[in-house]
């Protein structure tokens, strides 16, 4: 999985966890499968009412519109998420980590002709893999990206942090913390970042430097981050 920082309006440094190809791939064929389950439900139903001749036009427009509005629809009513997208924690956001305006969604959807339908996905799958923040042609054009929801196992989930061999500590003060305090500054940092929640993070350093009687000259994202490396480096040593 691919990450990329961004800067908000607020100079506020935000990691986005991209969409790795192999799960935008997985998530289109569950979106697909639902697709072709309901053109099969919909001939079964269509046929056993026996529409033919003069409704044939009717029959295209119950086939046709929702399949091709499948995306735009599931993505704009359901927050940047279709059912595959959802499977997977997957979502549709902008690049600087909010909600797409509904121009942005037009503008990925009338892309999804090039991207995937005319070139079999070649062409989404190369430029992808190219351009590094997980957007196809239609995210280049909208100025979005599809992001990956799913919680970091492993060393994230435990108090500590994972520091280089070489790194050295900023603030001495964290020692009066306590584990406990430090796992919730930790839970709180990460779900503030995870849904772009400035305020809390602002909030948070504010707490911590009052805490710790410093005045951090770093944004308050670096400052959180130094803080919870520190209290790791002093346990560790």
């Amino acid at each position: 999985m691919d990450n990329f920082q961004i800067e908000t309006a607020q100079n506020i440094s935000i990691t986005q966890n991209v969409a790795g190809v192999g799960e935008r791939i997985l998530a289109y064929l569950i979106d697909a499968l639902i697709m072709l389950s309901y053109l099969i439900l919909i001939i079964f139903i269509m046929t056993a009412l026996d529409f033919s001749g003069g409704e044939e036009w009717v029959y295209s427009l119950i086939i046709g519109l929702p399949l091709m509005l499948y995306f735009l629809l599931w993505e704009v009513f359901w927050d940047g998420r279709s059912p595959g997208k959802a499977a997977l924690d997957l979502r549709v956001v902008k690049l600087d980590g909010t909600k797409p305006a509904l121009s942005n969604y037009l503008v990925r959807w009338l892309l999804r002709i090039v991207d995937i339908t005319i070139t079999s996905g070649s062409v989404a799958v190369v430029t992808i893999i190219i351009n590094g923040k997980g957007q196809r042609l239609g995210d280049l054009a909208a100025g979005t990206t599809v992001i990956s929801e799913k919680e970091r196992v492993g060393i994230e989930g435990t108090l500590l942090m994972e520091l280089p061999d070489d790194y050295s500590p900023v603030y001495p003060q964290v020692s009066l913390l306590s584990d406990k305090d430090v796992q919730e500054i930790k839970n709180l940092y990460q779900d503030a970042l995870r849904t772009s929640n400035y305020k809390v993070i602002r909030s948070l350093s504010l707490k911590l430097s009052d805490i710790l009687g410093v005045t951090p000259e770093e944004k308050p994202t670096e400052f959180i981050k130094n803080v919870l490396n520190d209290y790791t480096y002093y346990t560790r040593h």
